[in-house]
């Protein structure tokens, strides 16, 4: 059993070894790190997932950017604990901060992944939503969080701040 939780200056470390893990070496160097560069996250979305022990099982993030000029949020990184994949744990990360960010008045995220997986928490691919390269223009994927978000929003993603 795992319980969410807003992310802690604590749990910076731990999340950032999560990723690690998760991810290829050199995560870092994907396009999308170049928009959270020196660009801290929202911090009132970013959730972690730890079990009764104190153990994190999963981590994820939002950060601030801007879409030809529009705000957007970009979610990614979001990881899960090799021990508890396949637990709906990732699908429960994004559900929850999702839930989060329309109650706090955001309306659209913006993400690269892979459309099968995203589709069902309602993502759909974005037509000239251009992320830095090298980014397959099929893995920019974008979710309304107030109906007609998206509506006219194209152009480069560059960083908010």
């Amino acid at each position: 059993m795992f319980t969410l939780a807003q992310e802690t200056a604590q749990d910076w470390w731990d999340v950032e070894a999560l990723f690690d893990t998760a991810f290829a070496p050199g995560r870092t160097a994907l396009s999308s790190y170049r928009l959270r560069d020196d660009v801290p996250p929202v911090a009132a979305l970013c959730r972690v997932a730890r079990d009764e022990q104190g153990q994190l099982g999963g981590a994820i993030r939002y950060w601030p950017v801007l879409v030809g000029g529009t705000p957007a949020l970009l979610l990614g990184p979001v990881a899960v604990h090799p021990i508890a994949q396949g637990e709906g744990l990732g699908a429960a990360l994004i559900r929850d901060t999702i839930a989060n960010a329309a109650e706090q008045g955001f309306e659209r995220v913006l993400l690269v992944g892979d459309a099968p997986y995203y589709r069902r928490f309602g993502f759909a691919r974005l037509e000239g939503v251009i992320m830095p390269p090298p980014t397959n223009p099929d893995r920019v994927l974008g979710l309304e969080l107030v109906p007609g978000a998206w509506d006219g929003v194209q152009g480069e993603v560059t960083r908010a701040a």
